[in-house]
């Protein structure tokens, strides 16, 4: 019984190891790669956006303090007769703010007055600006 069980066994194939060759190794960098590429990419875009939201941000709320500001003073002391104030971000942007005040503009209800606050910055070459816009009346 014994010699027939290792006769047997002698006739069987042998088994080939099988594992991943050279070529399937590169052909999985190259597909890891190209995918780390696009999300290096995605990534890059999203910090410009967050960068360029940023800076949206913080002129329109320089244009919503100046606005307040000019609300807040007396009806005869609002004035267009300022020139307009350069302030620097935290990220070195610098900021222009300028503002026009109109008396009695058509279409308004009389005894107000039209302010328009206007926030400018250089954006990697363009200029990007914001504006707000309010009546004040007489009171």
């Amino acid at each position: 019984m014994g010699s027939h069980r290792n006769q047997s066994h002698r006739n069987e194939k042998p088994r080939r190891e099988q594992g991943f060759t050279l070529l399937d190794a590169l052909a999985a960098i190259a597909l890891m790669t190209i995918g780390l590429l696009a999300v290096a990419s995605l990534h890059i875009g999203a910090m410009q956006g967050n960068s360029f939201a940023s800076r949206v941000t913080d002129g329109t709320t320089r244009a919503q303090d100046k606005l307040e500001e000019l609300m807040a003073l007396p009806y005869d002391d609002v004035n267009d007769d300022n020139s307009p104030e350069q302030q620097t971000g935290s990220d070195n942007m610098v900021y222009t703010i300028a503002w026009t005040v109109l008396d009695d503009t058509g279409g308004a209800p009389s005894n107000t007055k039209l302010i328009t606050v206007t926030v400018t910055w250089q954006d990697r070459g363009v200029t990007r600006q914001t504006q707000l816009t309010c009546l004040k009346p007489q009171m």
